[in-house]
């Protein structure tokens, strides 16, 4: 099934003379709910869906301890989670503090499973 998108012009913000260009926006076609999500996992195994709703909660608490603990967490070949930070600049290492930082993010780096995946999507613009 082909990934649904529609476009959107936008201009550069650092030069707003350039003519402004069309771009791509992927466009959802629904969502799945973690309860969902675990009812359809049971499905396919020999555990009830609300074992694998718990599974799927202590999951989501154990990696973000983890994380905050500053690891990286890695699902087998589904992929691994880490932090990453944006700061602004110090001219030395020695002139840089802590308050620089401006924030965090999770990094999600895809397994194999998943880059296969989007090796193999195919678009369809929205109608």
């Amino acid at each position: 099934m082909p990934v649904n998108y529609s476009l959107s012009e936008k201009g550069n913000p650092s030069n707003p003379n350039i003519p402004k260009k069309f771009y791509a926006n992927a466009k959802s076609s629904g969502e799945v709910t973690f309860r969902s999500l675990s009812k359809e996992i049971a499905a396919g195994s020999t555990v009830s869906d609300t074992d694998v709703l718990a599974v799927l909660n202590d999951l989501s608490k154990v990696l973000a301890r983890h994380l905050s603990e500053g690891k990286i967490v890695r699902f087998g070949t589904f992929g691994s989670f880490s932090l990453s930070l944006s700061s602004e600049g110090a001219e030395t290492a020695a002139k840089f503090r802590s308050s620089m930082i401006k924030g965090a993010k999770i990094a999600f780096r895809p397994g194999i499973d998943l880059k296969e995946m989007m090796n193999n999507l195919s678009f369809e613009k929205e109608k």
